[in-house]
């Protein structure tokens, strides 16, 4: 958890987007953000999802995320295993420093740069 300073410190999620992003959640609920992780522990998906084992992504691809961001670690081996075969054309993995979770909001130019080098490197391949 950080702490007061650090949280005050935050500039890329303002109390404007806050208040919009609370309003949603309110009005909607947050049940959108939550359907990934129903779907992937409700067994009556098995089969549908079965259907992607072993497959590969075929198409130029690349991975970014913010370097404080736990979940290229959450499954061990799962980050080297799309590196060495999940992803057949992978032309980056890349992990920005100053960010965590949120990466494309944390750090936009970054994010932005590492995108626009990869349509280009994918564009003369």
């Amino acid at each position: 958890m950080r702490h007061r300073p650090q949280i005050a410190a935050c500039r890329w999620l303002t109390e404007e987007d806050l208040r919009v992003y609370s309003a949603e959640y309110e009005r909607t609920g947050f049940q959108g953000g939550l359907e990934s992780y129903r779907i992937l522990t409700n067994p009556k998906y098995d089969a549908e999802l079965n259907s992607f084992a072993g497959r590969t992504i075929d198409v130029p691809s690349c991975y970014i995320a913010g370097a404080s961001e736990w979940g290229a670690y959450q499954s061990p081996g799962a980050l080297e295993e799309m590196k060495d075969g999940a992803c057949t054309k992978l032309l980056g993995v890349h992990f920005v420093d100053g960010a965590g979770h949120w990466v494309a909001e944390e750090q936009p130019q970054e994010v932005n740069g590492l995108l626009i080098e990869f349509l280009q490197r994918a564009n003369s391949a």
